[in-house]
């Protein structure tokens, strides 16, 4: 699995690209932002300085082929609207988890839906995974319509240790 060249991935409207140290002030939004938040457990970004650290942490996995994060952009304009990415992969490298989240502005338009659909086309095919799963806030009901959507399965027996409100969802090739 190798993340170099950065992987660049179009759709019908979007532009998922790498994520560079100018998006800081709409990953600070990201990332402290209430609504972005109400069903995620992560430590909130305070000031941008905090942004701009955890966009280096981001770009130190993605280059030593960890994780692969991409902003999710129009490609009518490169602002950063949201985020989606392929991490906690299995040793195997046949597993990976994915994780998203988006502006509130641009929210029940198709744009998540469509990022989406692009990434597990990725993961499958070009990084050949077997398995890509999903962990969602049980409350959060656009989450799990998203997955539901794209033919994730509900496990019902399986727990998150680290968030007991997590549902997770896995996709199999």
């Amino acid at each position: 699995m190798n993340f170099s060249p950065f992987p660049v991935l179009k759709t019908n409207r979007l532009l998922l690209r790498q994520l560079k140290d100018s998006d800081c002030e709409t990953i600070f939004y990201l990332r402290s932002n209430e609504t972005v938040n109400e069903f995620v457990k992560r430590a909130k970004a305070e000031s941008i300085e905090d942004a701009l650290l955890f966009i280096t942490k981001i770009k130190k996995a993605v280059s030593k082929n960890e994780s692969i994060y991409w902003c999710i952009t129009f490609k009518s304009n490169p602002y950063l609207i949201g985020t989606i990415c392929l991490w906690n992969f299995s040793e195997d490298k046949k597993t990976a988890e994915v994780g998203y989240d988006l502006h509130p502005d641009f929210q029940q338009k198709g744009i998540m839906n469509e990022a989406i659909q692009s990434v597990l086309n990725y993961g499958f095919n070009t990084l050949k995974l077997e398995i890509i799963e999903a962990y969602t806030q049980n409350n959060n009901k656009n989450s799990i319509k998203l997955l539901e959507k794209n033919n994730f399965l509900l496990i019902k027996n399986r727990k998150d240790k680290d968030n007991l409100d997590n549902l997770i969802f896995t996709l199999k090739k």
